[in-house]
């Protein structure tokens, strides 16, 4: 059994506090190496020539002119990927769907229909434009509404399994057979709990309503790009991404390799937000280039291509229909979502889950049925971005709670006080609520930002105030399920931690770091870290999870108190004591019976490794999101654990509108956050803070403009995001629960704030217009014509 040290919270010398980022260093001297800076011997350039139809059939593709251009290595088409599927999701009855090259016909604007290599960029860019494709255009449909009319064209006829899939590995079989696509519709969810109708009929108040949320895009700076190796039968990438283990899956796939054949190397990553997850076409183009050619192939995307040919957020739409007594106790809730996933299935089948596991944690909801549909469209494809699901789904629920409010005579404090779950909660797919501060959160959230006093004091004036709820997984049931933490103690009293999970930005090696150094009890600088590295590193649950903390961290912890404990049997032999009774800090380990007892790490790692003929001191631990739990939950019914822990959030949002101008100006964010406990408070506040800002950008600022398909604004320019002109005074609030699952009771933040500033603010606006807004973004026009159709 592993021992946990105990410490009071006031004794943690590392956890708890606000240090340094162990990456900090690198990247404000420009030291840090990303994907686009990697340079190897002999490398080449790819290029990637894309369709400008959003719907059309490949007559004919001609690369001769191409062929014949000085310095073009290799020239590929869907002809020599023919078969060749990857996609984020394959279940044994959803194979995946999207090929790296488009074959008989494209069917979004962007999509890759040939590649070439070549000795320089300048070269493989002039290449491209030589090659000559005929094409037959065919009649397209951009929303998901209009696609699921019967008479809409189909986008996808017939879906082919290709290759042995994920779940046959694992002994799972798949249903082999075609899938039939019916009315565009990529994948469906339906779940009921209780009796619905029932519950309707019991209610005396109910509320119906149409949301609908927005395209948006990640905004990293780093563009996404790609460095492949192919040699002797291995292949070596390095790639901006949010984990390795879902890349170097797909890239085996799709290559035909070994998964330990294909090394996903680290990389400082530039930005991701959920836009850098699953395989994209550029990484297995540069791949199959390299294998071709015997070169290493880089490929770099321009920011056009990142907005127009990547992956964007899902826009939804949500019907719903809420029923409650006179006291505000929900009794009833029927939600219909509508996801437009683009022109493959992308992450549709998981938004279209995720927009109902993040909230049922919210509110209980004795009688709630969900239908959520994800629909093929020919618009570009669509992934997670932070969130994921959560601001499009509390976007609806939050402003529709307030109306329901409203109506029936209590304020936005009331209603959501007498609903919201606590402690101890079990869920109706099983996962129960171990630590839970959302009432905490939203009355500090309420009384810091003075809500009560000041929500209806200035209705329709141009003043107002809002606040949102909301919560997100710390770590889901997804491949690989867990992860495995390494750490190693050298002979001088330092150690090296060995984790599968990525720094991408997040804070997640400085947490790490700080984990091992406080348990080992030595100087935070005696601590290094090797992270990423799909071959040298154990395996971890990808960091797009939120499980960093929960999962990852927590195999680390275990790992560090493994190595600690076989430390002190070493120890205990030098010192001759129990080891019962020994501690550890600043580098020494003691008795705490009699602390003149004390002698240095080093000597002890020393000892051990002379006594055992040059064994090392390698601690080991494991961890996963859910034990017991084998198999991530369905995505057509619901059932099944989804994680161990949930992060709960409260936002309070202060707005003032311009009337004349339709400006919304946000002055106040206040994010009460239960992430457990903040193992590194900056990097928590920094988290909070950023997704404060994201929120704001979606709710007033951020739309990708798609027209019939072609993305309008596919630059910094003219994609606009919030300034730190534009940024309020923010202000997070700890709310530490301690989950007792988590290292020093710690679980997710990094997306689980999001959700509640975007209600936050759309509730805030209602408050000083008077007018409700239920489509985003919500733009100075929109205000302007709303306020005049008020007056």
């Amino acid at each position: 059994m592993q021992e946990i040290l105990r410490k009071k919270k006031t004794e943690y010398r590392y956890v708890g506090k606000p240090v340094r980022r162990v990456d900090g260093y690198k990247k404000v001297t420009g030291r840090a190496v990303y994907t686009v800076d990697v340079d190897l011997p002999g490398m080449l350039h790819g290029k990637i020539l894309r369709s400008p139809h959003p719907h059309a059939i490949i007559k004919s593709i001609d690369t001769s002119k191409a062929e014949r251009l000085p310095g073009v290595k290799a020239i590929i088409t869907g002809k020599d990927t023919e078969g060749v599927r990857f996609g984020f999701v394959e279940t044994p009855h959803m194979p995946a769907d999207m090929p790296p090259l488009a074959e008989d016909r494209v069917r979004y604007v962007g999509e890759a229909v040939a590649a070439v290599a070549a000795t320089s960029e300048k070269v493989a860019v002039k290449a491209i434009n030589l090659i000559e494709v005929e094409y037959e255009p065919l009649k397209a449909v951009f929303h998901p509404e209009e696609a699921m009319k019967p008479e809409a064209p189909a986008i996808h006829d017939v879906i082919y399994p290709s290759g042995r899939s994920f779940w046959q590995e694992w002994g799972v079989e798949r249903d082999s057979t075609p899938q039939k696509v019916e009315r565009n519709i990529a994948s469906t969810l339906k779940l009921e709990i209780g009796d619905v109708e029932e519950g309707f009929g019991n209610a005396d108040h109910v509320k119906e309503g149409r949301f609908e949320t927005n395209v948006t895009a990640h905004g990293a700076l780093e563009p996404h790009g790609a460095v492949a190796r192919y040699s002797e039968g291995r292949l070596d990438v390095w790639l901006s991404h949010m984990g390795p283990y879902m890349k170097r899956y797909w890239l085996a796939r799709t290559m035909g390799l070994p998964e330990s054949h294909v090394r996903v190397r680290p990389a400082f990553v530039g930005g991701a937000f959920g836009g850098k997850i699953d395989l994209f076409d550029y990484e297995y183009i540069a791949s199959h280039l390299s294998r071709l050619t015997g070169r290493p192939v880089k490929i770099v995307l321009t920011r056009r291509e990142v907005f127009q040919a990547t992956r964007l957020r899902h826009p939804m739409i949500f019907y719903i229909k809420t029923g409650v007594k006179k006291d505000g106790r929900i009794t009833a809730m029927d939600i219909k979502a509508i996801d437009d996933t683009g022109a493959y299935r992308g992450t549709g089948p998981v938004v279209v889950y995720l927009a109902h596991a993040f909230s049922i944690p919210i509110y209980r909801i004795p009688n709630l049925r969900y239908t959520g549909y994800a629909v093929y469209t020919n618009n570009p494809v669509r992934v997670a971005m932070r969130g994921h699901g959560a601001p499009q789904a509390r976007f609806a629920v939050e402003q529709q709670i307030d109306e329901i409010a409203e109506e029936a005579g209590l304020d936005p404090y009331e209603i959501r006080m007498i609903n919201a779950r606590e402690r101890g909660d079990v869920l109706p797919n099983g996962d129960v609520l171990n630590s839970c501060g959302l009432k905490e959160a939203l009355t500090r959230a309420v009384e810091d930002g003075k809500f009560l006093q000041k929500y209806g004091k200035h209705r329709g004036k141009g003043r107002g105030v809002g606040i949102g709820l909301t919560s997100m997984f710390s770590g889901a049931q997804f491949y690989p399920f867990g992860a495995t933490g390494v750490v190693l103690l050298h002979d001088d009293g330092g150690a090296t931690v060995f984790t599968g999970a990525i720094e991408f930005g997040q804070g997640s090696d400085t947490m790490m770091c700080q984990i091992v150094a406080e348990e080992l009890g030595i100087d935070m600088e005696r601590v290094s870290i090797l992270s990423g590295d799909s071959e040298l590193c154990p395996i971890a649950l990808d960091n797009w999870l939120s499980g960093g903390t929960f999962v990852n961290g927590r195999a680390v912890q275990l790992a560090a108190i493994d190595a600690r404990n076989k430390l002190f049997e070493y120890a205990a032999e030098l010192l001759g004591v129990s080891r019962d009774e020994l501690q550890a800090e600043d580098n020494v380990i003691y008795s705490a019976d009699n602390p003149s007892k004390r002698i240095p790490h080093e000597k002890v790692v020393k000892y051990a490794i002379h006594r055992n003929r040059g064994q090392q001191i390698v601690g080991v631990g494991h961890a996963t999101p859910v034990e017991g739990a084998y198999w991530y939950p369905s995505l057509t019914t619901g059932k099944g654990r989804f994680t161990g822990a949930y992060s709960f959030s409260a936002t309070f949002a202060e707005v003032e509108v311009d009337f004349e101008t339709g400006v919304v100006k946000v002055v106040r964010i206040i994010n009460a956050h239960d992430c457990g406990y903040p193992i590194n408070p900056v990097l928590v506040e920094g988290q909070a803070e950023g997704q404060g800002y994201m929120g704001m950008g979606q709710v007033l600022f951020e739309e990708v403009i798609e027209e019939k398909g072609t993305i309008l604004n596919p630059n910094f320019l003219d994609y606009l995001m919030p300034t730190s002109i534009d940024v309020p005074e923010m202000k997070t609030i700890h709310i530490e629960t301690h989950d007792p699952n988590g290292p020093f009771g710690g679980k997710e933040v990094g997306e689980g704030v999001i959700a509640g500033v975007v209600s936050a603010i759309a509730n805030a606006i209602y408050d000083a217009t008077g007018v409700r807004f239920r489509k985003l973004p919500i733009l100075p026009s929109d205000i302007l014509d709303a306020l005049e159709g008020r007056e």
